[in-house]
């Protein structure tokens, strides 16, 4: 895991952020800042956090996934930590681009995992994101090829595509090419899948892979 995993936490309740920053102080994880706007984790010290935990609902009716969407094409690492349980919005959040999602009422042990493997870059499987996964709604799949395929399952059991093209004896260009590929086929039938927790939901969805595969 990364060292100097920081963090900055959006909710519009005091007892969640004060809850939360007890847990990640007890994992070595720094809280620089929480707040009820999203603006916090774009201004002083949140603007530099490691990873952005976002509830969803902040004061309104509607999610906040307009806040989840700007800060996906900021750049940043973000966590949903929301108490809907529901599996559309949770797809919707990986869809969009958070690296994991969890609902309150999953525990410290689940959200200090998620936030350190979001300092990664990695998305990490909580309960409730598991069966939210699991339920395959889908009635189109692309067509992807047998090498596609084979190179998208290596890479969600890998830590890196340079491994990927060790394992299977090809470039990392192409390891690469076949990934972008396979994002095109997704968006073309209207399933984007712009992150690899996005593509590890699409292809847990579509049978290429199982939770236990993981």
């Amino acid at each position: 895991m990364a060292d100097d995993v920081t963090a900055v936490v959006v909710d519009d309740h005091p007892v969640v952020r004060a809850g939360v920053a007890h847990w990640l102080s007890t994992a070595d994880i720094e809280l620089v800042a929480s707040g009820e706007d999203p603006a916090v984790a774009w201004t002083g010290p949140g603007a530099s956090a490691s990873v952005v935990v976002l509830d969803l609902h902040l004061g309104g009716v509607a999610p906040a996934t307009s806040a989840l969407r700007k800060l996906v094409e900021d750049g940043r690492k973000v966590v949903v930590y929301s108490m809907r349980a529901d599996d559309d919005i949770v797809l919707q959040c990986l869809e969009i681009g958070a690296l994991s999602y969890l609902t309150k009422a999953e525990g410290a042990d689940h959200l200090v995992q998620a936030v350190k493997a979001a300092a990664e870059g990695q998305s990490y499987t909580p309960p409730a994101l598991a069966g939210a996964l699991a339920g395959d709604r889908s009635d189109t799949r692309p067509a992807l090829s047998p090498r596609e395929t084979e190179v998208l399952v290596e890479w969600f059991q890998s830590e890196s595509k340079e491994f990927v093209a060790q394992r299977l004896n090809i470039t990392l260009s192409t390891v690469n090419s076949h990934l972008e590929r396979i994002r095109v086929k997704y968006a073309a039938i209207g399933r984007q899948a712009p992150t690899k927790a996005a593509l590890v939901a699409r292809a847990i969805q579509d049978g290429l892979i199982g939770l236990d595969d993981l």
